[in-house]
């Protein structure tokens, strides 16, 4: 068993999609699905503290890895329950000894580009340099399996359209693929997902121990993946997840691109098929030019 308890979870699921008819092109009524966005307000301990918007496919990871990168909890342990009620939207959350300062730690407040979450809490910037990230590297041919395994996944975004996709990898192994209204949440969903695993169960059953004091799922050998761009915020939360490369469908921004080199973190950006561009951290992308299956170029 792990020497902390995770936290007890409902498993509050409702449908990500509704059908109904829309005019086409041609004058016609046509069948298509949308995806259905709700309110979730959270509560800690009784304190109301945000409202996320969100397609409700995993709402109690996502209210963990919300409390998570909002740098608000230190560890799932510190949580003892996520109750989530879609009847009256709202997830409520009780810790087992309170979060102290809540309400210093969250009035700086910083309106941001994402969908689906309004506002971040202001010191995630004030401790980035604090962070720092493992020495991790990933091949040109595992990158192109990462693009692969996105392409052929089912998702709600092939069905519906208008939602963004994120996932964690090991290499080029999937291991979990969240969907949401917004890319943060889908971070979120991820950071509160790797919390929730068993790292102590999982090293018996691999005839190895975890490292002490290790929460959840280390991010060290990991690669995180979205189809959105690649913010400062979303650079920032990846590291925080202890993440070391980010590869994005979509481009970076100029602040993401200066957190990225600030911490030394590979970020690639414009991953379609086999054309990608690494904006930072090329050390830690071992090219493979010749699998580009093109004329090969000299940059200089």
């Amino acid at each position: 068993m792990s020497a902390s308890p995770l936290p007890r979870l409902t498993h509050a699921r409702l449908p990500l999609t509704r059908e109904l008819s829309a005019v086409n092109e041609y004058g016609e009524l046509q069948r298509v699905w949308i995806p259905v966005e709700r309110a979730l307000t959270v509560y800690v301990d009784k304190r109301e503290l945000v409202t996320l918007m969100t397609l409700g496919a995993q709402p109690e990871l996502l209210v963990l890895g919300y409390l998570r990168n909002q740098r608000l909890i230190r560890g799932a342990h510190e949580v003892e329950s996520i109750t989530v009620d879609w009847e009256v939207g709202a997830a409520a959350v009780k810790t087992r000894s309170g979060i102290a300062n809540i309400e210093a730690k969250t009035a700086s407040k910083v309106v941001t580009t994402g969908c689906g979450q309004g506002s971040v809490f202001g010191s995630l910037m004030a401790d980035v340099d604090k962070l720092v990230l493992p020495p991790a590297t990933l091949t040109q041919e595992q990158l192109y399996g990462i693009v692969n395994a996105i392409r052929v996944q089912d998702s709600t975004y092939k069905t519906a359209g208008s939602v963004h996709g994120c996932a964690l990898f090991r290499r080029d192994e999937m291991l979990t693929f969240v969907e949401d209204v917004g890319r943060h949440n889908a971070i979120d969903t991820i950071a509160g997902w790797m919390w929730m695993q068993d790292v102590a169960a999982a090293a018996s059953e691999a005839g190895a121990s975890a490292s002490p004091g290790q929460l959840g799922l280390s991010g060290a050998d990991k690669v995180f993946y979205t189809t959105g761009r690649l913010t400062s915020e979303m650079v920032i939360k990846a590291a925080q997840m202890g993440i070391p490369i980010v590869v994005s469908r979509s481009g970076i921004t100029q602040m993401g691109l200066e957190v990225a080199q600030r911490l030394d973190l590979c970020a690639i950006g414009r991953a379609t098929n086999k054309r990608f561009l690494c904006f930072s951290g090329a050390q830690r992308l071992q090219l493979q030019p010749e699998l580009a299956g093109a004329k090969l170029r000299v940059v200089a």
